[in-house]
C-alpha cells in the first residue's frame, strides 16, 4: 500500500515542477522532498518521474498515480482545515466544578469574563465539597484547595492565601479579646464543618512558627462559608472565613481580625484537569484567563 504522506508529496512536486519549490511550499528540505519520491517508487517498483538537472517529467504511470495522489493531496488539506478552524472559532462545552462559598466572588466574575470573550462556549458549573471524578463527571476543570491527592491530575495555581479569624466590632464591644488558641473555648465559636460533631481548627505563630491545635464544639456550625459570613456580621460569635468570601467586610472594617499573631496555614487554590497530552481550547484559555483575572479580584491576599 502506499504511503499516503509520500502520495501528498508527490502530487506536490508534479504541481511545483520541482523539487525545491515542492520543498518551499511544504516546508520541508529538499532532500525530504527527493526521499520520500524515492521511497514511492521503491514500494511502487515502478519510476514516476523522468529527471533531469533542469527539468521533471511525468512517466505514464507517473500521470495516472497523479489523479489519485492529488486527490490524497487534496483530502489530506481538508483534514488539516477542518481541525485548524475548529480550534481558531473557540466553541463547545466547558464543565467545571468548585467547592461552596466562591461562586459570587471568584467562579462568576471568570465565567462571565471567559463567555464575554469565547459567547460560543457553554458552562456547566457544579458546586460541590466532595472530590469529584473527573472522567465519571465529565468535569474538565476542578477549583481545588491544598495538595492533590491523585497523581494523575495536574494543578495550576491560581491563588494562595491563608484563612482568617474574624468577629464583629459588635460582638467584640466589652469583651477582651482572644490572644492564644487557648482562650478560643470559651467563647462563641463558628466553624466550617460537615457530618462530624467536633471541629478542628490549627494555627501556627506567626514569628515562633509553633502550632498549637483546637478541636471543639461550635455554637454555630454550616458547611457553607458564605452562610457563615452573615453570622459573623450579625455578631453571632467568633469563626473562620477565607479572604476569597465577602472580602469587602475586612476591608470595611466590618469584620476584624481576631488574634493576629496566630494564623491558619496557608494554602494554595488551583485549578486542576487529568493530565492528558491535550486539553481542549476552551479549558485551556479558561484557566489561562483564571490565572491571569483571579489575582486581581482580591488585592492583597493574606498568606
Amino acid at each position: 500500500m502506499a504511503d499516503l504522506n509520500s502520495l501528498v508529496v508527490f502530487a506536490k512536486v508534479a504541481e511545483a515542477g520541482s523539487f525545491s519549490e515542492a520543498a518551499r511550499r511544504l516546508n520541508l528540505p529538499v532532500s525530504t522532498v527527493s526521499r520520500r519520491i524515492a521511497e514511492l517508487e521503491d514500494q511502487l517498483g515502478v519510476r514516476l518521474l523522468e529527471r533531469s538537472t533542469r527539468n521533471l517529467r511525468l512517466t505514464e504511470l507517473g500521470a495516472e498515480v497523479l489523479e489519485y495522489a492529488a486527490r490524497s493531496a487534496e483530502l489530506s488539506e481538508t483534514v488539516e482545515s477542518i481541525v485548524s478552524n475548529r480550534l481558531s472559532s473557540v466553541s463547545g462545552a466547558l464543565r467545571l466544578s468548585a467547592p461552596p462559598s466562591i461562586s459570587d466572588t471568584l467562579l462568576i466574575p471568570l465565567v462571565t469574563a471567559f463567555q464575554a470573550s469565547y459567547p460560543n462556549v457553554r458552562v456547566q458549573i457544579l458546586v460541590t465539597d466532595r472530590f469529584v471524578d473527573h472522567i465519571a463527571e465529565g468535569i474538565d476543570l476542578t477549583f481545588r484547595l491544598g495538595a492533590l491527592r491523585d497523581s494523575s491530575l495536574v494543578a495550576r495555581r491560581i491563588l494562595t492565601y491563608r484563612h482568617q479569624l474574624l468577629a464583629s466590632p459588635a460582638y467584640l464591644r466589652g469583651r477582651d479579646p482572644p490572644q492564644k488558641p487557648q482562650d478560643l473555648p470559651n467563647l462563641r465559636l463558628l466553624a466550617f464543618l460537615h457530618g462530624k460533631p467536633d471541629a478542628r481548627w490549627s494555627f501556627v505563630h506567626r514569628e515562633s512558627k509553633d502550632w498549637q491545635t483546637l478541636t471543639f464544639q461550635p455554637f454555630l456550625a454550616m458547611n457553607d462559608y458564605s452562610g457563615l459570613a452573615p453570622a459573623l456580621l450579625d455578631g453571632a460569635g467568633i469563626g473562620e472565613l477565607p479572604p476569597v468570601v465577602r472580602p469587602e467586610l475586612v476591608r470595611q472594617g466590618q469584620l476584624v481580625e481576631i488574634m493576629p499573631d496566630w494564623r491558619f496555614p496557608t494554602f494554595d487554590l488551583s485549578l486542576v484537569h487529568l493530565g492528558a497530552r491535550h486539553i481542549s481550547k476552551p479549558c485551556r484559555l479558561f484557566k489561562e484567563l483564571a490565572v491571569q483575572m483571579a489575582p486581581t479580584l482580591f488585592p492583597g491576599l493574606p498568606a
